[in-house]
């Protein structure tokens, strides 16, 4: 079959001005990658009616599927609703069962009172399928016209997703009798994007044309995609588990792990697999690496706990660091981190560790230690193993990348590769 086509257009001031980051774009986008659907454009446009209805005009053009976010909301400025109304040549009623909806949220689950303004949400155009947002009060609208399909959906980003994965994405694949997308990830560190294209250049060079491989960087971690369209009558599955075999082969010392995991996901899955525990003792990272094992459902069963001592007199007094060994080496050091892991293995009493502490920016750093200087510990009772960073990004991207840079230090360790 063809090659079904789609646009994304996010909506509201607040996107053009920065106010708001689009998250929902690359969730859809990545949404619809998987159900087999290229998304060919994304556009952002600001609540004013001539720009909404220019870009439903110009995207209509080349995508079979438009789907549109933001502008849902009761007040003034969202204007999505009766402007798409009005476009469809439409009328607005009211959909008994988002009425319902509306009153059974605010009364029973928000415990709140209801105002002529919420239930207005109810009211939709005629000429749409109400797609009702468990979620939400503002519901999402799909429309048809001249063989385009236009979705509407609020710009609250789990209140999207559900719309999406409950009702847009089943639809699609129904209306377009998709053949599946089959992917095979490996996840590398270690190594550049640049250089593991070079390492794998003969590989990527005998693939087949509908075979692709992508490369996905992120935080000193590359993704490695295999993807194909499957379908009822070829050995789609077969042919891409046989690459993806060749594929490890090839970047064997630098793998991962031969799964789209991250690498928090991988931690849990090890510790589990081994019946351990870990902990971690922050500083530079002020429970970041903490937050992002804690999102994890099930991350009870392997993470204990974390002590942030940011300042070095926490560090003393909490973790046990000595006096002398940041007097003589410093916060951000190899000694330092060695005690802050060996106290909280003894603090915390869980089988690995990892400490961090780094000079984040944009300012404190020196010429011998200038910013994006990390250094970190990984641990068990027998043995603690160091490792210094040199990291040359802004703050926050710094943190994150301390994060995953200590969680596969932890990862080495484990596996006895430091």
């Amino acid at each position: 079959m063809n090659q079904i086509n789609a646009a994304i257009i996010t909506i509201g001031d607040e996107l053009l001005i920065g106010q708001t980051i689009d998250t929902n774009s690359a969730w859809i986008a990545q949404a619809l990658n998987q159900t087999g659907i290229s998304v060919k454009r994304r556009v952002a446009v600001g609540d004013q009616k001539a720009a909404i209805i220019q870009a439903l005009d110009e995207e209509r053009r080349n995508a079979d599927v438009i789907l549109l976010t933001g502008g849902l909301g009761p007040t003034a400025d969202d204007i999505t609703k009766p402007l798409l109304c009005e476009y469809f040549g439409g009328k607005m009623v009211v959909n008994e069962a988002k009425r319902a909806h509306i009153i059974h949220l605010f009364s029973e689950v928000l415990k709140r009172p209801i105002i002529e303004r919420n239930l207005k949400q109810a009211e939709v155009p005629d000429v749409c399928t109400v797609l009702l947002n468990e979620r939400g009060t503002a519901p999402g609208m799909w429309f048809e016209q001249d063989g385009k399909i236009f979705v509407s959906m609020p710009g609250v980003p789990f209140e999207m997703m559900g719309i999406m994965n409950e009702d847009v994405l089943p639809r699609l694949r129904e209306k377009f009798a998709l053949p599946p997308v089959l992917h095979r990830s490996i996840v590398t560190a270690g190594i550049g994007e640049s250089f593991l294209a070079e390492k794998i250049a003969g590989f990527e060079a005998e693939l087949p044309p509908h075979i692709k491989l992508a490369y996905l960087p992120n935080f000193g971690m590359v993704k490695l995609r295999l993807s194909t369209t499957g379908s009822a009558d070829t050995n789609a599955e077969q042919e891409l588990e046989a690459l993806h075999g060749q594929l490890q082969e090839a970047v064997n010392d630098v793998m991962v792990v031969a799964e789209d995991l991250t690498i928090q996901q991988y931690i849990t899955r090890l510790l589990n697999e081994k019946g351990a525990t870990m902990s971690t003792a922050e500083s530079c990272t002020g429970g970041y690496i903490a937050h992002i094992i804690t999102s994890l459902p099930g991350s009870s069963q392997v993470y204990k706990g974390s002590v942030v001592t940011y300042a070095n007199e926490a560090k003393m007094n909490v973790l046990g660091v000595k006096q002398e060994t940041l007097k003589a080496f410093g916060a951000v050091s190899e000694p330092t981190v060695q005690e802050m892991a060996k106290g909280a293995l003894h603090l915390l009493q869980t089988t690995y560790t990892v400490a961090v502490s780094g000079i984040m920016g944009p300012d404190g750093g020196s010429p011998e230690k200038p910013v994006g200087t990390v250094s970190i510990a990984t641990g068990s009772a027998e043995r603690i193993y160091t490792q210094t960073y040199h990291l040359r990004y802004a703050r926050e991207r710094n943190i994150e990348q301390t994060a995953v840079l200590a969680l596969n230090q932890l990862r080495r360790f484990i596996l006895g590769l430091v």
